[in-house]
């Protein structure tokens, strides 16, 4: 790739370091045009607003949906080669994206490759692309309970084992009897979940390794039982959290026995707005993009939040929603 210099002034250290990088992004996209298959999905500057469940956020400099393992390691190994970021991607949501979108490249697991779903003696085998709603819905059909908090998670398998996702009681890895993931390196490895080192809303050995799936350990139960616990978590979930496009909880619970949703509700921050980013009037822990927010106003809104909460009560509110991206540059 060329650079075109339109004088002969010295490039400043930013400048130098976005031609650089941007000159290895290409180096990339060429070296994966050659290396892939057709069946994998390989683009330039794909937005990625639509793929995140708040709605809002820049574009990906390279996305990539591999085809399977072996196309994934290369995704992998090439960008590490060539010093390029990467991110993994499962399906948006408790993620925003700042507004100038994420450097480097985007990996999907979106291919029918990783969304395998497979029960056999009361375990659930669950690709890291695989939706956590088909995931529960085939243990029930299995007559196995104990993952019916996982119906209304609007996430994917990978996702909620990188953040270790919980609802109603309930956190993935409590189910997690093996991990499948991809270490830095480029090496497949498969350990006991209780190894992973999960933790309360976070796993961190998946910060830099990836998730590729995990075996589930379900209940035996009765299928009825099961579709109830499921409609009646369902329908709590639905008369307690917003319809708008969100996020998930903007923030974590600064204790179990002081919910941020209703600090902020007993602040009376519910219907506050920055632009088209608003607390929801449902659930003051959910902030809901109103039609056409930008990232940056709900960064501004989360800000704002955090300092009412800390002049009122003396409580630094931690995000619970991981924020990635860079911030769009000014004209």
């Amino acid at each position: 790739m060329k650079v075109l210099r339109l004088s002969d002034e010295p490039l400043g250290t930013a400048e130098a370091m976005a031609a650089d990088r941007a000159m290895r992004v290409a180096d990339l996209h060429h070296d994966l045009q050659r290396a892939l298959s057709k069946d994998t999905v390989l683009r330039r500057d794909e937005p990625l607003n639509r793929r995140t469940t708040l709605r809002v956020g820049g574009p990906a400099d390279l996305y990539v949906e591999p085809a399977g393992e072996e196309e994934l390691t290369a995704v992998v190994d090439l960008a590490r080669v060539l010093d390029v970021p990467v991110f993994v991607l499962g399906r948006g949501s408790n993620l925003l994206i700042r507004d100038g979108g994420i450097r480097g490249v985007v990996i999907s697991l979106a291919h029918p490759a990783f969304s395998r779903i497979e029960v056999r003696d009361g375990l659930v085998w669950a690709g890291a692309g695989a939706g956590l709603r088909q995931v529960s819905n085939a243990a029930r059909d299995a007559g196995l309970g104990g993952m019916e908090f996982m119906e209304g998670i609007p996430g994917s398998v990978g996702g909620a084992l990188r953040m270790n996702a919980g609802a109603m009681g309930g956190w993935i890895f409590d189910r997690v009897e093996l991990l499948r993931y991809l270490e830095p390196g480029g090496n497949v490895r498969e350990i006991p979940g209780v190894e992973a080192g999960a933790q309360y809303r976070g796993c961190p050995l998946l910060v830099r390794s990836v998730a590729l799936g995990a075996l589930l350990r379900g209940d035996a139960a009765d299928r009825a039982a099961i579709q109830e616990r499921m409609a009646v978590s369902n329908r709590k979930r639905w008369s307690s959290q917003p319809r708008q496009p969100s996020a998930g909880c903007t923030f974590k619970n600064p204790s179990p026995d002081l919910p941020a949703g209703r600090l902020i509700d007993e602040l009376g921050l519910k219907g506050m707005r920055v632009g088209k980013a608003m607390v929801s009037e449902v659930h003051g822990n959910f902030f809901v993009n109103l039609g056409e927010a930008t990232a940056g106003d709900v960064l501004q809104l989360i800000g704002q939040v955090r300092q009412r909460v800390r002049e009122a009560r003396g409580i630094e509110l931690e995000t619970e929603v991981e924020i990635v991206g860079e911030d769009e540059v000014a004209e």
